[in-house]
């Protein structure tokens, strides 16, 4: 999990963004890459728990789905959203819900009836995981307003810090909480790593 510096990042299925556009955007102070996820256009930055597993899906998904990339994918992004609708839940009595979108929304008040708090967009090589969630907990909501986020006409963007009042909803206390969530959805447990094992496990990819 890390916390960005304000970004603007687009999908494979982002239209080709023009360079008076990506110009535009970074005049705003954010940088702007291009990148092989799945998804359209969003925004990372300061008080956004970004998290990206690398998890290789052959060894952890169930049987019935790793047959086709197509059902071992669906059934991890899936995964990946019951930790954060558990997350809510749980630890910020929030519902968050699935839409026929992909990320976890929840209900809102004002212009938009739903707004989503966290973006999903993964990647896979042969079934092993990059790319992967972006929970907004503190963001300043404003950068989303420079774009269409995810391409969804008409839709909200939210945060923890909106929604709940009177917690502490830093990144570095939801990540703590998100990581049990995550051990209990995937069966696994975590540790931390020391960079040389992390940079022999990287290269390993």
């Amino acid at each position: 999990m890390v916390e960005h510096d304000p970004v603007y990042t687009t999908g494979m299925r982002t239209k080709v963004y023009s360079l008076e556009e990506e110009t535009r955007l970074k005049a705003m102070g954010a940088d702007f890459v291009r990148t092989n996820r799945g998804g359209l256009i969003t925004f990372h930055g300061p008080g956004q728990l970004v998290a990206y597993p690398i998890l290789d899906l052959k060894k952890i998904a169930p049987k019935e789905s790793r047959r086709k990339a197509m059902l071992g994918m669906k059934w991890y992004v899936e995964s990946l959203e019951q930790v954060v609708i558990d997350l809510l839940s749980s630890s910020y009595n929030l519902h968050g819900f699935r839409s026929p979108h992909t990320g976890v929304w929840v209900k809102t008040r004002g212009p938009h009836q739903m707004s989503k708090i966290c973006a999903l967009g993964v990647h896979n090589s042969d079934l092993v995981t990059s790319h992967g969630l972006a929970l907004n907990c503190t963001t300043d909501m404003s950068w989303f307003d420079q774009i269409v986020p995810c391409g969804i006409q008409g839709a909200g963007v939210t945060s923890l810090a909106h929604m709940v009042k009177g917690e502490d909803v830093s990144v570095d206390t939801v990540g703590e909480k998100l990581i049990g969530h995550f051990e209990e959805t995937f069966n696994c447990e975590s540790r931390d790593m020391k960079d040389e094992e992390r940079v022999e496990l990287l290269e390993g990819l």
